[in-house]
């Protein structure tokens, strides 16, 4: 054999190994995506099992996918939130599927906290049933390190989904991709019948492939939504034969032999795969900027589709702000470094000799444009421009910078090491009047009615004055009264309608309000490392005798405050009463920001006219 032919036989071999691994391998990173406004993001549904001990019912099922519990009955034909269920019941969860353009491939975001124990493993087998795995959860979130995971962190997990496309809706009749795991006992045939399906159809979506590796995610096309009837029993095409996802971990044992039969192909296929793909990613990256020029992306080359219409949307705004070059967020950032950065993708920078807050945004900054345009108070972040960039597909919003970092800062963190002086009493007790002021602005002085939806000490930033301002309407909408299916928001301030039914009202900003005001006066968090909320028990700091209110409500509060004089206490008093009227579990009985601001305003004048009287009001030093 000539070193030719030596090279081609081998050539053909690696391709052998390749499509062999390939076909037995699922895939654990993720779904290859393209993000095209027609396709995504899409709701969609993903078919999950009631499981014992945690997930057999659902209220924790519909915590994990941070739901209300009527979104997962109406499509799942349970008769009431309150039924039981039995184990391996199916259930259906919708989701919001998008296209990530950071790394190409299609999730449903889900927020989770970790609580003791919990692994990106353990959370994808187990919680999740193997909806992710854990390399996706990885590569999602590059910045936590798994074998460092801290009870509170908030860790991102990517649930996998597809969107249907034009072809296969119209080919297929497709309006939902319903997320499927496959079980040891499945077939293709089974799950078809199972989810009312076609089973050449389900061939087709998931790429032509007919065997599928135990616990592999499976895409079902349905015109509509399967009705599973109430179960007496275990489901014949769910049942794991004995196999626990958790305690055995199938996803290894069952792949043990095929992963020691590839793995001596493996090392050799590397070096192949980075040829092919440095190849092809070259490639790629030629073809993408010709299209990017024959469609008008570059700049003085026209404005591309998604410019233009977010450039028609936002007309109205044109004669308030002014609109930025990409060049000049580029020069006053340092070209967007890191040392420029505040938080997140907020960036700090100077511009004409001022200094600007500058907020980097995928192509979402449309409705928050919108809400913006119509409010102008002291106590809101003011927005003083903004520029579309789209070579890289970004829209910026350029703010007022506000001197003194969020309020969160002041209450929990330290800077360089060295703890903040303490905020007083008084400048506590401004602040809180100052967000309230805010809130009841949005509320009862836009039309229509403007709800914040993510009050929390980091979106309130303090000035030179250390006066308060609202930032971050990112998650803000005009109008309320809706119900929504899409719950988003922070852990710790969500109120209880809004999480379990999805009702968007005023009284949901109220809710976070309260939680605000009790971590301002226990410079507690809103959500403890054990992952218990501070608000569950705001109601039992008011109950007993006064003398036993007062040294409960010293030994809670903060110790910075702890000294302070007598009035200081009456005045706390009277704002743990409004605390707990903003947390109150019914919404209804929650109190309007019209009457919080004016409650709140009647402890400042019993607090000042109490220290006016030479009782001092000197901030006291962090202990």
């Amino acid at each position: 054999m000539n070193m030719r032919n030596f090279f081609f036989v081998s050539f053909l071999l690696l391709v052998s190994l390749h499509n062999l691994q390939a076909q037995l391998a699922p895939n654990t990173a993720g779904y290859a995506c393209t993000p095209t406004p027609l396709t995504y993001p899409c709701q969609t549904y993903v078919h999950y099992r009631a499981q014992s001990p945690n997930f057999l019912d659902l209220a924790n099922i519909s915590d994990l996918f941070s739901l209300s519990r009527l979104m997962i009955t109406k499509p799942s034909n349970i008769s009431s939130p309150s039924s039981p269920l039995l184990p391996q019941q199916s259930l259906l969860i919708p989701i919001t599927c998008s296209c990530n353009s950071d790394f190409n491939i299609s999730f449903a975001n889900l927020t989770y906290t970790i609580h003791g124990g919990d692994t990106f493993y353990l959370v994808s087998s187990n919680h999740f049933q193997n909806l992710t795995t854990y390399q996706s959860v990885q590569i999602v979130n590059p910045k936590l390190i798994p074998t460092k995971l801290d009870i509170g962190d908030q860790v991102i997990f990517p649930i996998f989904c597809k969107c249907p496309n034009k072809t296969s809706t119209e080919t297929h009749q497709t309006n939902f991709l319903i997320s499927y795991v496959f079980q040891p006992s499945d077939n293709l045939s089974a799950i078809a019948t199972k989810f009312e399906s076609n089973l050449k159809s389900l061939v087709e979506i998931n790429g032509g492939k007919e065997n599928f590796s135990p616990y592999e995610t499976i895409f079902v096309p349905v015109s509509k939504l399967p009705i599973f009837q109430q179960p007496t029993g275990i489901s014949p095409v769910s049942q794991p034969t004995g196999i626990s996802p958790v305690s055995d971990n199938p996803r290894s044992s069952v792949r043990k032999g095929a992963v020691v039969g590839l793995s001596i192909g493996l090392g050799i296929t590397v070096f192949m795969l980075i040829l092919l793909i440095s190849i092809m990613g070259f490639r790629f990256y030629k073809e993408k900027n010709e299209d990017k020029e024959a469609n008008g992306y570059q700049f003085g080359k026209g404005k591309s589709f998604d410019e233009e219409n977010l450039m028609a949307d936002v007309s109205d705004c044109l004669d308030k702000y002014r609109v930025y070059g990409i060049q000049d967020l580029k020069e006053a950032t340092a070209g967007f470094s890191q040392s420029s950065l505040i938080h997140g993708s907020v960036f700090k920078g100077c511009i004409g000799g001022e200094f600007y807050a500058i907020k980097r945004m995928k192509w979402n900054a449309c409705e928050e444009l919108k809400i913006l345009h119509k409010v102008n108070h002291g106590n809101l972040v003011k927005l003083e421009g903004f520029c579309i960039d789209p070579q890289d597909d970004n829209c910026y919003l350029i703010y007022e910078f506000v001197d003194n970092g969020s309020l969160h800062s002041w209450l929990h963190e330290e800077s360089n090491g060295v703890s903040k002086k303490k905020l007083d009493w008084k400048t506590r007790l401004r602040i809180a009047i100052d967000v309230a002021n805010g809130l009841q602005y949005i509320h009862e002085h836009t039309r229509p009615t403007v709800v914040h939806k993510d009050i929390k000490t980091s979106n309130i930033l303090l000035d030179g004055n250390m006066r308060a301002k609202i930032a971050n309407f990112g998650l803000a909408k005009s109008g309320c009264n809706a119900i929504t299916m899409n719950i988003v928001g922070t852990q710790g301030y969500i109120a209880p309608e809004y999480l379990e039914d999805g009702i968007v009202t005023t009284k949901m900003d109220v809710f976070a309000f309260g939680v605000v005001l009790l971590e301002i006066i226990s410079g507690k968090e809103a959500i403890d490392e054990a992952g218990k909320v501070l608000w569950t028990d705001a109601h039992t700091l008011l109950e007993g005798k006064e003398d036993e209110k007062h040294e409960r409500l010293k030994r809670w509060m903060d110790l910075a405050l702890v000294n302070g004089e007598s009035c200081m206490l009456e005045s706390i008093t009277n704002v743990i009463a409004v605390a707990a009227a903003c947390l109150q579990r019914e919404a209804s009985r929650r109190p309007s920001m019209l009457e919080v601001v004016y409650t709140l305003s009647k402890s400042d004048d019993l607090y000042v006219d109490f220290s006016e009287d030479g009782l001092s009001v000197t901030p006291v030093l962090a202990r």
